[in-house]
């Protein structure tokens, strides 16, 4: 299942998650003889204790940045998972030169001076703001149900994705989101969606990734945390990207 040549994933999660989401995919990954990192993003799992209203889709970038960077990683195939689509823009726009592929995983697609909030429907928009609003006076959003990102019931690791989301902060969803070059910078790009079910709030990204005529597009059936419900196949699919 390996490359010709090893390959370094770098493997971002999405709101409420943390780099913990990933492991039964890195675990398939270091096996096929990879090497993977999971870095978590300011305010999120264990860096809960950093929530801040402070906190940007470019604190999101910067983390991430500064973890390729920090660990001197080249050639990188950059994952970003759900709301990962935005600070995997950002690296790219940022240090294209360290990316070899961007895979945007059932990911929302930033638009450059929009928020977050603007790329998604109103109706998820207004009921995330209600309930960040009474859960804590609108510094953060409380996490769904892992039901919510198509983990049923019954999957053996739905209390563990419940046990291990934590609320999303507000100011990454409300601060506009701003780069100097055009999305994707450019570089090779993969968007991988989940397709059973479809995650409904993300149509507009998947549309906008569809036209993309310079980008791949693959599909998985399994619900949006394909990292939990169909790890095999997703590093499947993610060894053959980078290929």
């Amino acid at each position: 299942m390996a490359t010709a040549a090893p390959r370094h994933f770098v493997l971002l999660h999405g709101a409420f998650h943390g780099g913990w989401c990933w492991a039964p995919v890195a675990d398939i990954l270091r096996a096929a003889g990879h090497s993977v990192s999971m870095p978590t993003q300011t305010g999120l799992a264990e860096r809960k204790h950093l929530m801040s209203p402070a906190i940007t889709p470019d604190t999101f970038t910067d983390d991430l940045v500064n973890h390729i960077e920090a660990e001197e990683l080249t050639d990188v195939v950059l994952v970003g998972h759900s709301f990962g689509g935005f600070a995997i823009t950002g690296a790219a726009d940022r240090i294209p030169g360290r990316i070899r592929h961007l895979v945007y995983l059932d990911s929302r697609i930033p638009e450059n001076g929009k928020t977050a909030f603007d790329v998604q429907p109103p109706a998820v928009t207004a009921e995330r703001t209600r309930m960040a609003q009474e859960f804590s006076g609108g510094l953060c959003v409380p996490p769904p149900a892992p039901t919510a990102f198509g983990v049923p019931a019954a999957h053996p690791l739905h209390d563990w994705v419940l046990r291990r989301l934590t609320p999303h902060p507000m100011g990454s969803f409300t601060s506009r989101f701003s780069i100097a070059n055009p999305v994707g910078n450019g570089l090779p790009a993969t968007y991988i969606a989940c397709t059973d079910p479809f995650y409904a709030s993300l149509e507009s990204s998947r549309r906008a990734a569809r036209a993309r005529t310079d980008w791949g597009w693959r599909e998985i059936a399994t619900g949006h945390d394909a990292m939990v419900t169909a790890p095999r196949e997703t590093a499947e699919l993610l060894i053959e990207i980078a290929r």
